[in-house]
């Protein structure tokens, strides 16, 4: 179905879902590209949704988180399921688009009636997805938006514990990709941002920390933050490298920040200059994104950045998972959709409950409390079916869920060699 079609398809999802709340459960498999079912033996059980960019700024790095969800499910399903039944996932392509997630959350809440849903990666899109799923009580984890507004409306009673993320807010990265510049020795440094929830927020927190490890933002009071919908980008390019700055820090999305960078390499603009970036961006692809000079030298040779790294006690069995069911390795994130997945399903089954109002009870519990530690989801359903309890070790991290919703984690440190190939380099932490 063409991206036009798929977004009409939506809307009017959006439409007829609020007129019929009681819409009919949908147990079939549908052959829409924009949403596929993988129905359970039974109507009955827990049934979950992703909401993830398989197309769009993001997909890049969307489709490997999109891998991981299956794999769990099947995983979940061959070892018994949840509650008896087996594990009905309903996946949706939010395109990078917050209009589409929260057409495809209505649609996930209201029609299939889900009672979690792993998503979303945009900070925009989960923004849009949430206002959706908290009224409708659908329990929303993200393995992605790390803006601090989240924390914010959580602290102030928002989501109503319908809200979580495994991978660590922009609160951590920011200070933490601060500490790297300041290690290398940057004192003066521009910023250029995505304008959406993710890009001006880590903006924000990134200059508190910087200046406070005595460095200066130099367009700090004229800050350049470009549209997501633009294609040229030659003005912002050539504000954001103005005044000669040790570096540039780039909050971006692969699709737009490749066309960015591109520009500011072609205008001369680079020559001198640190690019630092971060996690909308790290995927092997990007740096064939951004291309080539004419030396045959990829244009973001040099560059570093910083992603939330996996370290989890679950990582090793997930990886020769990956391995031997897609070949290869993971991708960024990979390893926190599949925590987020394992999440909803332990915590349905802590509650013994499907619903979303049933996870959300369970959810920090089965994420940090006191009880057995497992790594190993099965281990974790079967010890919850005794009515022990447990304390989940993810793939991503111990994923302690706070009371806003939030985890800590680490952060690698990664660079892109001469011949594009990104390698991680170091670790950093927020302090």
């Amino acid at each position: 179905m063409p991206k036009s079609s798929v977004s009409l398809f939506l809307s009017l999802v959006t439409v007829v879902s609020g007129l019929l709340m009681t819409a009919c459960e949908n147990t079939t498999t549908t052959t829409d590209t924009n949403t596929t079912t993988t129905p359970s033996s039974s109507a009955k059980g827990l049934k979950i949704g992703t909401l993830l960019p398989t197309t769009g700024d993001l997909a890049s790095i969307g489709q490997q988180m999109a891998g991981s969800v299956p794999l769990l499910v099947e995983t979940v399903n061959a070892c018994g399921g949840v509650n008896g039944e087996s594990v009905t996932l309903v996946e949706v392509d939010d395109q990078t688009d917050p209009k589409v997630g929260a057409a495809g959350m209505t649609k996930l809440a209201t029609v299939d009636k889900v009672g979690g849903v792993v998503g979303s990666f945009a900070s925009s899109v989960s923004t849009a997805a949430v206002s959706v799923a908290v009224p409708n009580q659908v329990m929303l984890i993200s393995p992605g938006s790390t803006s601090p507004i989240f924390t914010e409306k959580a602290k102030n009673g928002d989501f109503k514990g319908f809200w979580a993320r495994t991978s660590p807010s922009d609160n951590y990265q920011a200070p933490a990709l601060a500490q790297l510049a300041n290690k290398r020795g940057f004192k003066r440094v521009s910023t250029v941002v995505i304008n959406n929830d993710y890009g001006v927020a880590f903006e924000k927190a990134f200059v508190d920390a910087f200046e406070k490890l005595g460095g200066t933002v130099i367009n700090k009071d004229k800050p350049v933050r470009y549209d997501p919908k633009a294609q040229t980008f030659q003005t912002e390019a050539g504000a954001a490298f103005a005044g000669k700055p040790d570096a540039v820090v780039a909050v971006m999305y692969a699709e737009t920040g490749s066309l960015f960078l591109k520009s500011a390499y072609q205008q001369g603009l680079t020559k001198g200059v640190q690019i630092m970036l971060t996690d909308g961006v790290k995927s092997p692809e990007f740096p064939d994104q951004v291309g080539k000079g004419a030396d045959g030298k990829y244009l973001l040779s040099g560059a570093v950045g910083t992603v939330p790294g996996s370290d989890g006690k679950a990582l090793e069995a997930f990886n020769k998972l990956w391995q031997e069911k897609k070949g290869g390795t993971p991708g960024e994130y990979a390893p926190q959709a599949w925590d987020a997945a394992a999440l909803l399903v332990l915590s349905a089954q802590a509650a013994k409950d499907n619903t979303g109002v049933g996870i959300a009870s369970k959810l920090r519990e089965v994420a940090g409390g006191e009880g057995t530690e497992v790594s190993d989801v099965c281990e974790g359903l079967k010890l919850l079916q005794e009515d022990k309890k447990i304390n989940y070790q993810g793939a991503s991290g111990n994923v302690d869920v706070d009371a806003n919703g939030d985890v800590v984690g680490v952060y690698d440190v990664w660079t892109v060699g001469d011949d594009g190939k990104i390698t991680v380099i170091d670790t950093v932490k927020a302090q």
